[in-house]
Parts: structure tokens; sequence; C-alpha cells
């Protein structure tokens, strides 16, 4: 009889089959299992070898008797928001070769309603969260972090009870900036979410670039140019600010948005109002998205490295999950820009 089939069909393949399988202790598997340091390259292919021989599936509730139940709760805002996506796929390829799973809790952006799904993934029993910029209120994630690991992607905020993964987003709007008026523009105009003091986060990615964007204005002698539009980072939300401010009795002859949904709805505005881009209007993005290297958009965008960001919250997160670490840290990605064919010289209309 082969070793594929030495346990019983209508019996669950416990550890003890597969440590017994590979010649080696329980203990030798688990530290597999669990990804631990210090395990040689042979043992973790015998001890792999032997799962996949005897299709052995570790059961997700007895983990969590014994303290862990290997998934990850993901909190975010807007599932339309492309570079979220960039996001998840970082946590999900960091976390690829591991036992963990993702579960994402899409909360919208109503401040109670995120808070509710994050108590929900701590119900469940989730070993870890990443937060990507919550607007729950701070308070509130401090004390869940006491209990659960937590990662924050997007604050500015830093603390001792959490992880954090941020984008310098005062230097990605100084680039902005910089560009258009290379070109040659005066009146930029900056969109962006509005967000809020009310929950206690004061370095919002929102406010550090609006920040970035005001100080690079005034950097550059236009202070009175200057003026900042909040809504929505949606479609949506782009397109009633673009309507706004290209009906306005100044309409300004560049737009900088906080994210690329946003500026593809201020895109969709222009072509409404007969605006030719970049002729009548030069416009930047935000995150650098699939969405921005589109043929028919081909926007210029600021890439933070969504990618790396999420990829770089996944590996702090199994860190202090596994209590290899037990200071918080904050990484920061360096933003650049990438230039296509939505920003040109100022042609007047």
């Amino acid at each position: 009889m082969d070793g594929a089939s030495a346990a019983k069909p209508n019996k669950r393949v416990t550890i003890t089959d597969v440590a017994r399988h590979a010649g080696v202790s329980t203990a030798a598997v688990s530290k597999v299992m669990r990804n631990a340091y210090g395990v040689s390259e042979a043992m973790r292919e015998k001890v792999q070898a032997a799962i996949a021989d005897l299709g052995y599936r570790p059961h997700a509730a007895a983990r969590g008797m014994r303290g862990r139940t290997y998934t990850i709760g993901v909190l975010l805002d807007n599932v339309r928001n492309a570079f979220f996506a960039d996001i998840l796929d970082g946590i999900r390829d960091e976390l690829r070769h591991t036992d963990y799973t993702v579960l994402i809790g899409a909360a919208g952006f109503d401040p109670e309603e995120q808070a509710r799904t994050i108590r929900s993934l701590v119900d469940r029993q989730m070993d870890g969260l990443i937060l990507i910029a919550p607007g729950t209120p701070r308070a509130e994630v401090l004390d869940t972090a006491v209990s659960t690991p937590t990662v924050v992607i997007g604050h500015h905020d830093a603390s001792d009870t959490y992880d954090s993964v941020v984008d310098a987003d005062d230097l990605g709007a100084g680039l902005v900036v910089d560009h258009l008026v290379s070109l040659g523009h005066r009146d930029i105009a900056l969109v962006s979410a509005p967000g809020t003091r009310a929950n206690k986060w004061k370095r919002t990615p929102e406010a550090v670039l609006s920040e970035g964007y005001l100080h690079a204005m005034q950097r550059h002698g236009l202070d009175r140019f200057a003026r900042v539009h909040h809504t929505a980072y949606s479609d949506d939300g782009g397109f009633k600010a673009g309507m706004t401010l290209l009906t306005a009795d100044r309409p300004p002859t560049a737009v900088m948005t906080g994210a690329d949904v946003a500026a593809l709805g201020v895109y969709r505005a222009a072509h409404e109002l007969g605006l030719r881009i970049p002729r009548d209007l030069s416009l930047v993005g935000y995150n650098n998205t699939a969405l921005a290297a589109l043929a028919p958009v081909q926007l210029t965008s600021v890439d933070q490295a969504g990618h790396t960001m999420g990829s770089a919250a996944a590996r702090m997160l199994v860190e202090r999950v596994e209590n290899r670490r037990d200071r918080a840290m904050q990484t920061t990605m360096t933003p650049r820009l990438v230039v296509r064919s939505t920003t040109g010289a100022p042609q007047g209309r």
C-alpha cells in the first residue's frame, strides 16, 4: 500500500499522519506549516511532500482553538478604487507561500460602517488586520490593535500600538506641481478627499497631500491660485468636482487629483463640456493604477508603489502575529511621477 492511500478514505488526515508519513515529529510539521524560522529546506520539502501526498488540510477551527486561525482581515472603503487592487495583489503575493488566507471587508465610506466591519473581523478571530486608510475613529483602531495585530496603510499618524505603511504624499504633490509649473501652468487646482479631524486622524493621506500641494504652490509664488476642492475618491465624485471647477468664473488650466479614479471622473466632465485634454486642461492622477495606462486615457499619475505597500504591510503583520517583533514600525514609500498624455503646456480655451 503506497503512502497516499495509507490514511483511511473516510478519516480526516491529521498532523500526526503527516508527521508519520514524513518521518518527523509533529512539532517539525507545525514549524513548517507556520513558516517558522530555523526550518531547513530539506525538512520543509519533506513535510510539504507528505502534505501533498496525503491531501492534508489544516482544520481552521482546530487551529483557532490553539490560538491561531491563519486568516488576515483587510478593511477597505471602496472596491471600485483600482489602487486597492494593487495593494491587495501585494498582500496576496507576500502571503502566497504561507498558510494565511485573506478575507476582505468592503465597508464603504461611513465611519460607523467601517468600525462595525472591523469589529466583525475581530469577532471572527482574524489573526491580524490590515486597514487601508480607515475612516473609523483612531481611538477605536488603537483599542483594536492592543489585542489584534494591526497594520494601517495610508495614515501618517504613527503609534506604538500598530505598524503603518505610508506614501510620502507631500513629496508626491510637489512632484505634480513642479511638473505642471514647468509646462507653464499657474492656475492649478487640487481635488482631494475631504477627510475629517473628528475621528482624530491628523495626518491622513489627503491632509498630507494637501499640505504638500499648498507648500509647492507657495514655493512657486502661486498662493493666490491655490484651491482645494473636496470630494469622494470615486468616478462620480471626480465628475462632480470637474463640473464645478471647470464651469467656475476662473476655471483652472490644470487639475491634480488624489486618486486616479477621481481623475477619470474629471476627465469625463471635461469631455462633456467639450474641453480637450491636454490642450484645454492638463490632468494628473495619483496612484498610477492600471487605469492610468489605458490607451484612450494615458493619464499622467504619481506612482506610490501600491503592490509594494501591500507586500510590506503583509510582511510586517505576519512578523507581529508570529511574535518575531514587538516594536512598532513605519515604512514609507517614495513616490515618482509617471508622465503620459494628459499634461501639456496651456493653450487657452
